[in-house]
């Protein structure tokens, strides 16, 4: 794809449960190490509405969040090497379906991201401030039109990335005709994946499997514990290796048989100690290295001296 085919279509890049930025056929191969960024929450409209004390509206301002992805993007252009793509896992805004100022704040997140350099492809995870709690069809389908496919797969570098609509895990009781079809084309992309022997699977959603420990209580922020260890144990035997989310709003993880579970903290408002930020994410040989880095860390260091060197190494 051309850089002038690609530059109005940068938001809807997911199409056919694929995403038309890599080309499949060239990315089966391992070629050496590489790494993206992970951004979560931007959530224009939270910061506001937290500090008023009303999430369900309250959200009339978000210029806060705007410098704060400005911040973001202007930092990750700045990386050398560039990363293959940024992730945002979800609650691009913070309106939900519906609400008055939604489409204010979608426009205003892609004047700034639309900044963001053209050899890096923007990667969208819907959350459920973009489809709703509970989302139906037209809810899901005024989503893929802003912002691309609501789950689809793609390869880079001989890695096999899948992103997930995690709202049908959390509650399809409007849609449940969306869920069987996610899980049926589930299936069959793992499938694929084993046939294709490659190096590494890591899945991208919005809701966190679990917090920091497999068998936790259910509650807002990770799946009911049947969902989860059904999806844990999917994942598991068909050799995925992290799950990254957001949604927290503060820096989470743990583990189960093998498989990571990383929860990354907002770029916009902060629910706990962590900084706003993203989070850098090393793919090598044999494992997956990430750390998260504050916006202002980002921009005045880029990458640490050891992610360098192991980019540079295995070249």
């Amino acid at each position: 794809m051309s850089v002038m085919a690609a530059v109005g279509d940068v938001f809807r890049r997911a199409r056919g449960r694929t995403l038309t930025a890599f080309r499949q056929g060239d990315e089966y191969q391992w070629k050496g190490p590489f790494y993206f960024i992970q951004g979560a929450d931007p959530q224009f409209g939270l910061i506001k509405a937290w500090a008023v004390g009303n999430t369900g509206s309250g959200d009339d301002e978000w210029g806060e969040e705007i410098k704060l992805t400005e911040q973001a993007v202007q930092a990750i252009n700045k990386l050398n090497p560039k990363p293959k793509f940024f992730v945002l896992c979800g609650d691009l805004i913070h309106g939900m379906p519906g609400t008055q100022w939604r489409k204010d704040q979608e426009q205003d997140l892609k004047n700034v991201l639309k900044n963001t350099d053209q050899d890096i492809p923007l990667v969208f995870v819907s959350g459920n401030h973009d489809i709703g709690n509970t989302p139906t069809r037209e809810t899901i389908d005024n989503y893929c039109k802003s912002w691309g496919d609501d789950y689809f797969s793609f390869w880079v570098g001989g890695v096999f990335f899948l992103v997930l609509n995690s709202q049908l895990y959390f509650d399809s009781s409007k849609c449940p005709e969306l869920k069987q079809a996610q899980d049926a084309w589930l299936n069959g992309q793992l499938a694929a994946a084993e046939k294709r022997k490659c190096k590494h699977i890591i899945v991208f959603q919005h809701i966190p499997l679990f917090l920091r420990k497999p068998d936790e209580d259910h509650d807002y922020f990770n799946l009911e514990k049947s969902v989860r260890q059904e999806i844990m144990e999917k994942f598991q035997n068909a050799g995925v290796k992290a799950v990254f989310s957001g949604h927290y709003h503060r820096n989470a993880g743990g583990w189960y048989r093998g498989l990571e579970m990383v929860v990354s903290s907002a770029i916009g408002c902060q629910l706990g100690e962590d900084k706003h930020g993203l989070r850098v994410v090393l793919v090598t040989d044999e494992k997956i290295v990430h750390r998260y880095y504050s916006l202002d860390e980002l921009s005045s260091q880029g990458l640490e001296k050891e992610m360098v060197d192991m980019l540079a190494k295995q070249n």
